[in-house]
């Protein structure tokens, strides 16, 4: 059966439109006799999306009961049943309730494609899985609900439905998106003009690389070679040198003329793996490049031009960009170059700019791979290969006559042996001996230092030369054998420096310990000042020995900058481990840096959280408090006063204001000391088995008798809570429900038992809180909508978090099916372990 097609409607937020324009569509096929079904779609009360869905079958929804309530979910076994031709599945990253067959509704999309049924789907940039941290850094709110990026990548068409942030901030404000209770608290958080602006460069900027790849596909498909320029694509072409850098900034120039210019930075290398490129300058090319906003490539391939040629036009370039040569005038016989060669071949439909810079003509000054040397043990056994090897091997041989071509060949075995031992050197030693004994003892005439037949003589030549090459080519390969070993290791310390540098996992008392190890040093330290006269001082310290307090005093110093250094003691080391011990260095300095940084941010994040809770309460105490402060002075002087004759009711209704507004100002005055109890960390719980019926029923004394009704029962287990502490919550719980909900709608107090934890959920069907505010609303000080400066300060649901969390105990806040919101507090059962919990972050602490 083949496999249905998948489209996406994508937007940027809620309310552009992608619903409406999924049924658009919808009616649109059905007029082509299109067997069309509507799986599942919500319009949110939204009348014009509403309208449309009038003309459409629509498959019935499955209601499914979770923790007293019905939720209609999509009942995909009917629509497969149903086996329409298209089916309309809205909100593609929707959790499913328990109890559906899938936890999520795009793998019952899954189930329909694979039936082979078309679905037609909507989806939310920000509910993409890989976009959650972006989303959260921009919105200030964690996605809760999202779906794998792969599933949406491999739809066959995503049509992005694309709004201003002006038009749709209109259109909330004209209530098509939201009810009207809703609109400023939305316009004031998630639908701010940055929120929405930043969303829609995410989403085009995603529908635009889905673009990019399709065409890719579609060329790579297709065999088209030619360069299409549907945007600006520059190729940079770097060799190494210092030059790059110039290069490097040319292209971003000419990237940034055209829309959507892209730069794409390439180093070729030989596949050899031996090259004359400077690591370091790479490294810094690569930091440029990527600070630039482009990208870095590393590519291997002997010639040179058809590489980069070969690379361009793999990635649909339409410029690249090359520096002028650096060799001098007379190396141009050995060739055109790079340059001349990447321009002449380059075609129509590829610029090449030819840029030039300070090192034209200077020649190739970079630093020269060198071999490593050989073993002292190895070289002695060389050199005795190569001197004393050939008498002896003459002495056997003038017992056993082999004839003059043996006799050479078993000489130019000796010779490479000596080069395979020794090197170069013992073999042209080897060579040069095994000559003179071949002319001595086994070139006519014999015993003479003369050759009598010419072609000996072009013999003893040729052994000569094959000697030497040989010889050459062995060394060669012995030391560059010992070379990629050595290479090897340093790479793969260096990718352990880099895997930490992505993770940030690596410690700086961690790192130069590491340091330590790789380089068998007795100590590490890492040394700073913060000018040339001020005395260095210890940042950092591993190891044991004698303690350095200045660079100067250790056997190994490396600087880092002007001001650092990482000293070392031991052991002297070989020049040629100073490369990688200067990448130590460098991210010994990184690592100290971010440490400082964290540490900085963490001081800065301290001090505005006091700033903004100094804050808050000043504003509270100057007007919360002064309100019933207010009220009861103006009560006390009215009941003073001698002018007016109050009668029984007035003087009642006075003395029940007094008393109001004293219960209050008693309210208001016991969370500010709750909260400063939980900022200070001085809530101590004393935990004790205890029943729900005989704290949760004390906690509804606070408010007005018919606006609460509890649901309790007996048979729950006990919980491990502090009584004051449990009672304290609930009430503020219970007094927050009762203050948004609507008259004549009682908030629900229900108890339920779940595995070894105990739950207690306060409902009200008041408006409810958003997703994105649910988290916001147990912060201090913190008022939810439009909510009255007189309705409190904001801490009750912060003190009642911090509380539970004292307990053990966790406190969040979901949706009421209907309509409202839901508190639920879930406690620890009696007889059950406490779960380990890490020590709470100061935010958590706080809440």
């Amino acid at each position: 059966m083949a496999r249905g097609r998948l489209r996406i409607h994508l937007g940027a937020a809620p309310g552009v439109g992608k619903t409406y324009a999924m049924l658009a569509e919808a009616h649109r096929r059905v007029e082509r006799g299109t067997d069309c079904v509507v799986a599942f779609v919500e319009h949110h009360g939204r009348p014009r999306t509403e309208v449309l869905l009038h003309g459409l079958e629509q498959v019935p929804r499955r209601e499914l009961e979770y923790r007293g309530g019905v939720f209609p979910e999509m009942d995909l076994d009917a629509v497969l049943a149903r086996r329409p031709q298209v089916a309309l599945v809205d909100e593609l990253a929707h959790t499913n309730v328990p109890g559906s067959r899938n936890a999520k509704r795009w793998q019952d999309v899954e189930e329909l494609l694979t039936a082979g049924i078309d679905v037609v789907s909507t989806v939310n940039i920000q509910h993409l899985e890989s976009l959650g941290d972006v989303v959260e850094s921009i919105t200030g709110v964690r996605q809760q609900e999202t779906v794998p990026d792969e599933v949406v990548r491999r739809a066959d068409q995503v049509e992005l439905v694309d709004m201003t942030p002006e038009a749709l901030r209109r259109r909330m404000a004209h209530g098509n998106i939201y009810r009207p209770d809703k609109i400023d608290a939305a316009l004031s958080n998630h639908f701010r003009p940055g929120n929405l602006t930043a969303l829609r460069e995410l989403a085009l900027l995603w529908v635009a690389d889905r673009a990019d790849a399709y065409l890719t596909q579609y060329r790579s498909e297709h065999r088209v070679s030619k360069i299409w320029g549907s945007r600006e694509r520059i190729v940079v072409g770097l060799t190494g040198g210092p030059e790059g850098r110039t290069l490097i900034r040319r292209g971003a120039r000419l990237a940034e003329k055209g829309a959507g210019g892209e730069v794409l930075a390439v180093y070729i290398a030989r596949s050899d793996g031996l090259t004359s490129a400077s690591p370091k300058e790479l490294v810094l090319q690569r930091t440029l490049v990527e600070d630039l906003g482009g990208t870095f490539h590393h590519v291997v391939g002997d010639d040179i031009p058809a590489a980069l040629l070969a690379f361009a036009r793999g990635v649909n370039a339409t410029q690249i960009v090359l520096g002028s040569s650096r060799r001098k005038t007379w190396q141009y016989v050995f060739g055109p170059g790079v340059g001349a060669t990447v321009a002449r071949e380059s075609g129509p439909d590829l610029d090449v700019h030819i840029v030039t810079h300070d090192e034209v003509a200077r020649g190739r000054g970079l630093p020269v791979a060198r071999g490593a040397r050989l073993g002292r043990s190895r070289r002695v056994w060389g050199w005795i290969t190569g001197v004393a090897g050939p008498p002896l091997l003459a002495a056997l041989l003038n017992a056993v006559d082999l004839g003059l071509a043996n006799d050479m060949l078993l000489f130019l075995a000796l010779t490479v042996a000596a080069a395979l031992l020794g090197g170069l050197l013992p073999a042209l030693a080897s060579a040069a001996v095994g000559s003179l004994l071949l002319n001595y003892f086994y070139t006519p005439p014999l015993h003479r230092w003369t050759i009598a037949d010419p072609k000996n003589i072009v013999a003893i030549v040729i052994f000569v030369a094959v000697g030497v090459a040989v010889a050459s080519v062995v060394d060669l390969a012995a030391r560059r054998t010992h070379q990629a070993a050595r290479l090897r290791a340093e790479s793969e310390i260096l990718s352990f420096l880099a895997g930490n540098v992505l993770r940030g996992e690596t410690g700086l008392e961690d790192l130069l310990e590491r340091v330590r190890e790789t380089f068998g040093m007795e100590s590490a330290a890492l040394l700073e000042r913060a000018s040339d006269v001020e005395p260095w001082t210890c940042a950092g310290r591993v190891g044991r020995g004698h303690p350095v307090d200045r660079p100067d005093q250790a056997d190994v110093d490396m600087p880092v900058g002007d001001h650092m250094a990482l000293a070392l003691t031991g052991r002297v080391l070989p020049a040629e481990d100073r490369r990688v011990l200067a990448a130590f260095a460098a991210q010994a300095a990184v690592v100290l840096d971010r440490r400082r940084l964290r540490e900085e941010a963490d001081r800065a994040r301290t001090l505005a959280e006091g700033n903004r809770i100094r804050t808050a309460l000043l504003a509270a105490v100057s007007h919360d408090l002064r309100t019933p402060l207010a009220g009861i002075k103006a009560a006390v002087t009215s009941l003073r006063s001698e002018d007016v004759e109050w009668s029984e009711e007035d003087r009642a209704e006075l003395l029940a204001g007094i008393e109001e507004g004293a219960d209050r100002l008693d309210h208001l005055v016991g969370n500010l000391l709750d909260m400063s109890r939980l900022q200070t960390g001085t809530v101590t719980p004393l935990i004790r088995e205890i029943d729900l019926d005989e704290v949760v029923p004390m906690a509804l004394g606070g408010v007005p008798e018919g606006s609460a009704c509890l649901d309790v029962p007996e048979t729950l287990p006990m919980v491990a809570v502090d009584p004051g502490l449990l009672e304290r919550a609930m009430a503020n719980l219970v007094e927050n429900a009762v203050k948004y909900s609507p008259p004549g709608a009682p908030v629900l107090v229900a108890g339920s038992a779940l595995a070894d934890r105990v739950e207690v959920r306060v409902v009200d069907r008041g408006p409810g809180v958003p997703d994105e505010a649910k988290e916001r609303i147990f912060e201090p000080f913190q008022r939810h909508g439009d909510a009255p400066r007189g309705a409190g300060v904001g801490l009750g649901l912060a003190v009642a978090r911090g509380f539970a969390e004292a307990m053990g105990g966790t406190l969040e806040a979901e949706d009421t099916p209907g309509g409202g919101l839901t508190m639920v507090l879930t406690l620890r059962a009696a007889g059950t372990r406490p779960e380990h919990r890490p020590a709470a972050e100061p935010e958590r602490q706080a809440s």
